[in-house]
């Protein structure tokens, strides 16, 4: 029995141990990713984002011209180092905690003595935001002391699209994929079992199919370019998920209320505004979470059936402009990341308390 006790505990200790780490693995590079969107550039392009935190590193403490009669060529005793032109370039500790290096070439240059100190990085700002927001001019100090003027990346408008786009192609499968979902669970009419068959059939169909199929049809149509495209994309893609999940939730509801509100006179579509929904809640806040972060993550469909209009550009399809002009500029990359990031995370930690409850009632045999 003891023995028995003892597996068990180890396995719960494994268990606990991988998930720790599955958790490190995605905490700490975002931590280091929101620490980045508030450092400036100057501090992005000279240390890591952890030196925030304290610790200790080299400060320049003195600096000497280099000695005329010093045979550069050679070994050389500079500050109580002694070493070659190269290992001096790398820098040599001393015996007293020390680091002479030399900066420059042989011809010009300089002498540091360094010591190592306890510090703290902490110069944050909110300018890269405003850049990232408002693509307003900003100014870069360079390692070299010179400072470089370059415009920002406005994203506000991009973020308008995103919105635009994600609530309708969110809302309206929703809405189509309840109502299919009651008239399977609750209403008989012949080749009932074929479609839904069918829908759930759907669910194995790759994306990527259907998008030339469907960017033909819309440029027939003149929609090509417009947001009701995506939101009829969108729609199209997600309500097979969305009508298995909410199927299997309304057939778990129980039978006897909607009987007696039958028995009352009440209608299908009474029935289904003042029971199905209210009861529907946590399959119907499941699946918004997870058609809101697909719809508002996605670059693929925008691209296709929006196109490359700023205008109508959405966040996703920015950040990939950013990522391929500013690629360097990683205080406006880490910034505008987090401009994506934000939205999502208030939808999920709004609707997560109904998330798991849904999720299991939604993925339920029906």
């Amino acid at each position: 029995m003891a023995g028995k006790k003892q597996v068990a505990r180890k396995g719960s200790w494994l268990v606990d141990g991988v998930l720790i780490l599955l958790i490190l693995l995605w905490t700490i590079p975002t931590l280091g990713i929101f620490i980045s969107s508030f450092r400036t550039a100057y501090d992005i392009q000279t240390s890591g984002w952890w030196t925030i935190f304290p610790h200790r590193e080299w400060q320049v403490t003195e600096e000497i011209p280099i000695p005329k009669e010093l045979d550069k060529n050679g070994v050389m005793t500079i500050a109580g180092a002694t070493g070659a032109f190269k290992e001096f370039r790398a820098g040599i500790e001393t015996p007293d905690g020390r680091r002479v290096i030399w900066i420059g070439n042989k011809r010009l240059g300089k002498i540091q003595i360094q010591e190592r100190v306890w510090t703290m990085r902490t110069d944050f700002t909110l300018q890269n935001y405003q850049e990232v927001l408002a693509g307003k001019e900003y100014e870069i100090k360079q390692p070299d002391g010179s400072v470089k003027v370059e415009q920002g990346a406005d994203l506000s408008n991009a973020f308008l699209n995103s919105l635009i786009v994600a609530i309708p192609a969110t809302v309206i499968p929703i809405l189509i994929a309840a109502f299919a979902a009651y008239g399977f669970a609750w209403m008989r009419f012949p080749g009932r079992r074929v479609l839904f068959i069918m829908i759930v059939a759907m669910l194995v169909v790759p994306l990527q199919i259907a998008l030339v199929p469907i960017l033909r049809d819309y440029t027939r149509l003149n929609l090509n370019g417009t947001y009701l495209a995506v939101w009829l994309a969108h729609t199209g893609f997600g309500l097979p998920l969305a009508t298995y999940l909410l199927f299997n939730y309304i057939n778990s509801l129980p039978r006897d209320i909607l009987e007696s509100a039958f028995i009352d006179g009440a209608s299908h579509f009474t029935i289904f505004v003042r029971l199905i929904l209210p009861l529907s809640i946590p399959a119907l806040a499941s699946f918004a979470i997870f058609q809101f972060l697909w719809v508002w993550n996605d670059y693929l469909v925008a691209l296709i059936f929006i196109g490359a209009k700023p205008d109508v550009q959405v966040l996703t399809m920015r950040i990939a402009e950013m990522v391929g002009s500013r690629g360097n500029d990683w205080h406006l990359l880490t910034a505008g990341a987090f401009v994506s990031m934000i939205l999502p995370l208030m939808v999920f930690f709004a609707l997560q308390r109904y998330f798991v409850r849904g999720l299991l009632a939604g993925s339920v045999k029906g």
